[in-house]
């Protein structure tokens, strides 16, 4: 979920359509991290502690959502599942006084924690991705209310003290479908948790291991890198050096093997673990569409999305490969297989089923529905992104 905090607009080139050949989908071959005699890699920097694994849950509702596990905060610990997401920075969760406004989701007691500090600084947060797949009309569909404070945070048996966090004290609607209790962001500069567990001395990287549902072991670690979990080599590629978010360069997009003018441009792409969304600015989503079929077309009853008739979606070919270069300058493709296009019916539908991507201007992102093909290393040291194929 991309918080407003984090949220950069980006620009993309959009320019007349016209055909030009198929890039070369090159195999994963770039250096991989150095890796002791089991089967993770770390950085070279020295650590006291291993690397920590941590099983994920995946949220599935007609399509993977998102994924999340389990957090201890205070003493004695109370165990909460959040949202590791990549697009946010802060960690929050809900608490005793959200009451009715975060009822089904477990709630944090601060006065049962003897390690508990009360800030006392309200505020509130927002973010431009959603739970699901719908698009965001407004930041205001996703606010949380919050209260900052501190406390001895705990995952996969490394703890950190002092953590600097936020209690959710009422937050909108849109949150009720939520099986889980908060959110911890994993923004690219090392923030309260992650910071923590430096501190412990975990090495300043983790790496996400999502998956499909009908696959499970979805795992995340930190300090680490699991080289079991992915085939070939990882790739790498930095981020901007003004980036605040897991972002890389495209070189260009293409749907089918096929590019146009409009989608070979360059522009930035967010990686976003914390939604299933996939979204571009409109003229990006457009041409994409007019590449797959012409009979996707805008859906007026939510802004943004897209649909076709059910009957007609599974026969269409849609894959959309992303193209990046790695540090070394060497070309390299992401890929969204045709499989991910149906989001399934829109709500209320039985014939109309919504497309993966949604239109919003300004921002070029891609969530799970990539993610969850690759086995993704985020380098918060080095300031770059690793990919592989897990599999999948």
């Amino acid at each position: 979920m991309l918080s407003t905090i984090a949220l950069g607009l980006l620009a993309a080139t959009a320019v007349a359509a016209e055909a030009t050949p198929s890039p070369a989908t090159i195999s994963v071959s770039s250096r991989r991290l150095s890796s002791s005699s089991s089967s993770f890699g770390s950085s070279s920097r020295r650590r006291a502690v291993g690397p920590a694994n941590l099983p994920l849950t995946d949220f599935y509702k007609g399509t993977d959502l998102q994924w999340y596990g389990n957090i201890s905060v205070g003493t004695p610990p109370q165990e909460l599942t959040v949202v590791f997401d990549t697009g946010s920075y802060t960690l929050e969760f809900a608490s005793v006084a959200c009451g009715t406004a975060c009822k089904g989701q477990t709630l944090f007691d601060g006065s049962k924690s003897s390690t508990y500090k009360n800030g006392g600084k309200k505020s509130t947060i927002s973010f431009s991705t959603g739970v699901g797949v719908d698009p965001v009309e407004s930041d205001a569909d996703y606010t949380l209310h919050l209260l900052s404070g501190s406390d001895v945070v705990s995952v996969a048996g490394v703890s950190a003290g002092n953590i600097a966090l936020y209690t959710i004290t009422d937050q909108t609607a849109k949150f009720d479908i939520d099986p889980f209790s908060g959110i911890q962001g994993m923004g690219p500069q090392a923030q309260g948790f992650f910071a923590g567990l430096e501190k412990s001395g975990l090495s300043s990287l983790f790496s996400m291991y999502l998956t499909p549902s009908k696959k499970g072991g979805a795992e995340l670690t930190f300090g680490g890198i699991d080289t079991s979990k992915y085939t070939g080599s990882l790739e790498y590629a930095a981020l901007p050096s003004d980036s605040q978010d897991w972002e890389i360069t495209s070189t260009g997009l293409y749907i089918n093997g096929k590019t146009t003018s409009t989608l070979k441009g360059t522009r930035q792409i967010i990686f976003d673990s914390g939604t299933s969304n996939v979204l571009f600015d409109t003229d990006i989503a457009e041409a994409i569409y007019a590449e797959i079929s012409s009979d996707i077309v805008p859906y007026t009853a939510e802004p943004g999305a897209y649909g076709i008739a059910c009957s007609k979606i599974a026969s269409l070919p849609a894959t959309i490969d992303i193209g990046f270069k790695t540090s070394a300058g060497k070309a390299f493709n992401l890929t969204i297989p045709s499989a991910e296009l149906s989001v399934g019916p829109f709500a209320g539908q039985t014939t109309t089923c919504q497309t993966l991507i949604n239109a919003f201007d300004g921002l070029n992102l891609v969530g799970g529905s990539l993610l969850k093909y690759y086995y993704t290393v985020y380098d918060v040291g080095n300031q770059r992104m690793g990919f592989a194929s897990n599999g999948f």
